[in-house]
Protein backbone atom coordinates (compact mmCIF):
# COMPACT_ATOMS: atom_id res chain seq x y z
CA UNK A 1 0.00 0.00 0.00
CA UNK A 2 2.73 2.78 1.12
CA UNK A 3 4.48 1.59 -2.47
CA UNK A 4 1.40 2.26 -4.61
CA UNK A 5 0.85 5.44 -2.26
CA UNK A 6 4.74 6.30 -3.40
CA UNK A 7 3.91 5.33 -7.12
CA UNK A 8 1.19 7.81 -7.04
CA UNK A 9 2.99 10.67 -5.38
CA UNK A 10 5.40 10.25 -7.74
CA UNK A 11 2.82 9.67 -10.66
CA UNK A 12 1.20 13.23 -9.15
CA UNK A 13 4.05 14.96 -8.69
CA UNK A 14 4.81 14.71 -12.43
CA UNK A 15 1.75 15.33 -13.25
CA UNK A 16 1.43 18.45 -11.47
CA UNK A 17 4.38 19.35 -12.34
CA UNK A 18 3.13 19.03 -16.23
CA UNK A 19 0.39 20.69 -15.34
CA UNK A 20 2.63 23.62 -13.83
CA UNK A 21 4.33 24.18 -17.11
CA UNK A 22 1.67 24.20 -19.20
CA UNK A 23 0.24 26.98 -16.99
CA UNK A 24 3.03 28.56 -15.76
CA UNK A 25 3.12 32.35 -16.97
CA UNK A 26 6.85 34.18 -18.72
CA UNK A 27 7.50 36.48 -16.21
CA UNK A 28 6.64 39.55 -16.38
CA UNK A 29 8.41 42.17 -18.49
CA UNK A 30 10.11 44.44 -16.04
CA UNK A 31 7.94 47.79 -16.22
CA UNK A 32 9.17 50.51 -18.25
CA UNK A 33 9.43 53.78 -16.48
CA UNK A 34 7.85 56.31 -17.51
CA UNK A 35 9.59 59.31 -20.05
CA UNK A 36 10.70 62.08 -18.54
CA UNK A 37 8.78 65.29 -19.86
CA UNK A 38 11.82 67.76 -21.33
CA UNK A 39 10.54 70.82 -21.68
CA UNK A 40 11.36 73.05 -24.35
CA UNK A 41 14.35 75.72 -23.08
CA UNK A 42 12.40 79.24 -22.86
CA UNK A 43 13.92 81.32 -25.96
CA UNK A 44 16.40 83.96 -24.53
CA UNK A 45 15.12 87.50 -24.59
CA UNK A 46 14.20 89.36 -27.64
CA UNK A 47 17.00 92.65 -28.13
CA UNK A 48 15.40 96.30 -27.65
CA UNK A 49 14.95 97.81 -30.99
CA UNK A 50 18.09 99.99 -31.93
CA UNK A 51 17.71 103.59 -33.05
CA UNK A 52 17.26 102.93 -36.84
CA UNK A 53 14.58 100.27 -36.24
CA UNK A 54 11.93 101.45 -38.80
CA UNK A 55 9.26 99.22 -36.87
CA UNK A 56 9.76 100.79 -33.50
CA UNK A 57 12.18 103.95 -33.49
CA UNK A 58 10.06 107.25 -33.27
CA UNK A 59 9.75 108.97 -36.24
CA UNK A 60 12.69 111.66 -37.18
CA UNK A 61 11.77 115.25 -36.61
CA UNK A 62 11.21 117.33 -39.51
CA UNK A 63 13.13 120.43 -39.07
CA UNK A 64 11.16 124.07 -38.83
CA UNK A 65 11.03 125.57 -42.46
CA UNK A 66 13.70 128.74 -42.76
CA UNK A 67 12.30 131.49 -42.06
CA UNK A 68 11.17 133.92 -44.67
CA UNK A 69 13.19 137.06 -44.46
CA UNK A 70 11.28 140.10 -43.57
CA UNK A 71 10.01 142.30 -46.34
CA UNK A 72 11.57 145.74 -47.41
CA UNK A 73 9.35 147.90 -45.35
CA UNK A 74 7.87 150.74 -48.10
CA UNK A 75 9.09 154.00 -46.63
CA UNK A 76 6.54 156.42 -45.45
CA UNK A 77 5.18 159.90 -46.61
CA UNK A 78 5.31 162.88 -44.26
CA UNK A 79 6.24 166.43 -44.40
CA UNK A 80 8.25 166.46 -41.77
CA UNK A 81 12.00 166.53 -41.43
CA UNK A 82 14.21 163.67 -42.32
CA UNK A 83 18.22 163.51 -41.33
CA UNK A 84 20.05 160.92 -42.29
CA UNK A 85 23.72 161.68 -41.58
CA UNK A 86 26.72 159.87 -42.82
CA UNK A 87 30.16 161.00 -41.92
CA UNK A 88 33.58 159.55 -42.10
CA UNK A 89 33.67 158.65 -45.81
CA UNK A 90 34.73 160.03 -48.94
CA UNK A 91 32.59 162.78 -50.49
CA UNK A 92 30.02 161.45 -53.17
CA UNK A 93 30.12 162.97 -56.61
CA UNK A 94 27.17 164.13 -57.89
CA UNK A 95 26.05 163.00 -62.08
CA UNK A 96 22.75 163.65 -62.52
CA UNK A 97 19.85 165.06 -61.45
CA UNK A 98 16.25 164.30 -63.88
CA UNK A 99 12.57 164.56 -62.91
CA UNK A 100 9.91 162.96 -64.15
CA UNK A 101 5.94 162.66 -63.18
CA UNK A 102 4.81 158.99 -62.11
CA UNK A 103 1.24 157.70 -61.32
CA UNK A 104 0.02 160.17 -57.68
CA UNK A 105 3.58 161.64 -57.37
CA UNK A 106 6.68 163.70 -59.20
CA UNK A 107 9.76 161.48 -58.59
CA UNK A 108 13.24 163.98 -58.29
CA UNK A 109 16.29 161.50 -58.91
CA UNK A 110 19.94 162.00 -57.34
CA UNK A 111 22.59 160.03 -59.18
CA UNK A 112 26.13 159.57 -57.69
CA UNK A 113 29.26 158.17 -59.01
CA UNK A 114 30.49 154.53 -57.63
CA UNK A 115 28.70 152.70 -55.06
CA UNK A 116 28.98 155.25 -51.78
CA UNK A 117 25.69 157.38 -50.69
CA UNK A 118 25.82 160.58 -49.10
CA UNK A 119 24.02 161.69 -46.08
CA UNK A 120 20.94 163.57 -46.42
CA UNK A 121 18.50 166.15 -44.65
CA UNK A 122 15.21 167.00 -46.46
CA UNK A 123 12.90 169.47 -45.11
CA UNK A 124 10.25 172.01 -46.26
CA UNK A 125 11.74 176.26 -45.61
CA UNK A 126 9.55 178.34 -43.45
CA UNK A 127 11.30 181.08 -45.29
CA UNK A 128 13.06 181.55 -49.09
CA UNK A 129 15.93 179.67 -50.22
CA UNK A 130 19.41 180.89 -49.65
CA UNK A 131 22.27 180.46 -52.08
CA UNK A 132 25.17 179.25 -49.72
CA UNK A 133 28.07 180.89 -51.40
CA UNK A 134 26.76 184.31 -51.20
CA UNK A 135 24.01 184.27 -48.17
CA UNK A 136 21.71 185.76 -51.37
CA UNK A 137 17.84 184.66 -51.24
CA UNK A 138 16.89 183.37 -54.21
CA UNK A 139 13.06 183.22 -55.97
CA UNK A 140 11.88 179.40 -56.95
CA UNK A 141 8.86 178.74 -58.33
CA UNK A 142 6.00 177.34 -56.43
CA UNK A 143 4.34 178.21 -52.84
CA UNK A 144 6.15 175.39 -51.01
CA UNK A 145 10.12 175.26 -51.01
CA UNK A 146 11.53 171.50 -50.25
CA UNK A 147 14.89 171.91 -49.67
CA UNK A 148 17.48 168.49 -49.94
CA UNK A 149 20.83 168.81 -48.65
CA UNK A 150 23.27 165.91 -49.16
CA UNK A 151 26.88 165.24 -47.39
CA UNK A 152 29.51 164.55 -47.49
CA UNK A 153 28.60 165.43 -51.62
CA UNK A 154 30.26 167.12 -54.22
CA UNK A 155 28.85 168.60 -57.81
CA UNK A 156 32.16 169.01 -59.01
CA UNK A 157 35.03 167.01 -60.43
CA UNK A 158 39.01 166.73 -58.96
CA UNK A 159 39.87 169.67 -61.32
CA UNK A 160 36.58 171.41 -60.04
CA UNK A 161 34.67 171.18 -63.49
CA UNK A 162 30.42 170.48 -62.06
CA UNK A 163 28.95 167.89 -63.08
CA UNK A 164 25.63 169.35 -63.55
CA UNK A 165 25.38 171.44 -66.22
CA UNK A 166 21.80 172.64 -65.89
CA UNK A 167 21.67 174.31 -62.36
CA UNK A 168 18.28 175.78 -62.43
CA UNK A 169 15.41 174.21 -64.49
CA UNK A 170 11.41 174.66 -65.00
CA UNK A 171 9.50 171.29 -64.48
CA UNK A 172 5.52 171.30 -66.15
CA UNK A 173 4.71 168.92 -63.56
CA UNK A 174 1.32 168.48 -61.79
CA UNK A 175 2.77 169.49 -58.48
CA UNK A 176 7.32 170.28 -59.17
CA UNK A 177 7.17 173.54 -60.37
CA UNK A 178 11.20 174.54 -60.72
CA UNK A 179 14.50 172.54 -59.45
CA UNK A 180 17.95 174.91 -58.31
CA UNK A 181 20.98 174.02 -57.28
CA UNK A 182 22.17 176.61 -54.31
CA UNK A 183 24.79 175.29 -53.12
CA UNK A 184 28.05 173.05 -53.91
CA UNK A 185 30.55 174.18 -51.26
CA UNK A 186 33.07 172.10 -48.67
CA UNK A 187 31.44 168.59 -48.75
CA UNK A 188 27.82 169.70 -49.23
CA UNK A 189 25.38 169.83 -52.31
CA UNK A 190 21.88 171.41 -51.55
CA UNK A 191 18.65 171.39 -54.10
CA UNK A 192 15.36 173.52 -53.60
CA UNK A 193 12.19 171.73 -55.14
CA UNK A 194 9.51 174.36 -55.69
CA UNK A 195 6.32 172.93 -55.41
CA UNK A 196 2.65 173.91 -56.27
CA UNK A 197 2.14 173.75 -52.31
CA UNK A 198 3.89 171.72 -49.20
CA UNK A 199 2.86 168.21 -49.53
CA UNK A 200 3.86 164.36 -48.54
CA UNK A 201 7.25 163.28 -49.44
CA UNK A 202 9.07 160.03 -49.09
CA UNK A 203 12.65 159.19 -49.62
CA UNK A 204 14.15 155.93 -51.06
CA UNK A 205 18.07 154.70 -51.43
CA UNK A 206 18.55 152.67 -54.32
CA UNK A 207 22.04 151.10 -56.10
CA UNK A 208 23.02 149.81 -59.36
CA UNK A 209 23.23 152.69 -60.27
CA UNK A 210 23.24 154.42 -56.56
CA UNK A 211 20.85 156.71 -56.27
CA UNK A 212 18.46 158.99 -53.62
CA UNK A 213 15.21 159.43 -54.60
CA UNK A 214 12.47 162.37 -53.78
CA UNK A 215 9.04 161.41 -54.26
CA UNK A 216 6.52 164.30 -53.69
CA UNK A 217 2.77 163.22 -53.89
CA UNK A 218 0.08 164.63 -55.81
Amino acid sequence: MKRRGCSLSAVGLAACLALAGCKEAAPPAPATPPAKTQTPPAPPPSAPASATDSATAPPASTPPPAAEPPAAKEPEWIQAKTNVPRSGQKSATLREVRAARNEGFDRVVFQFDGETLPGYRIEYLDGPAIRCGSGDPTEVAGQGRLQISLQPAQAHDENGQVTIASRERTAALPVLQELEQTCDFEGEVTWVLGVKQPQAYRVLELHAPTRIVVDVRH
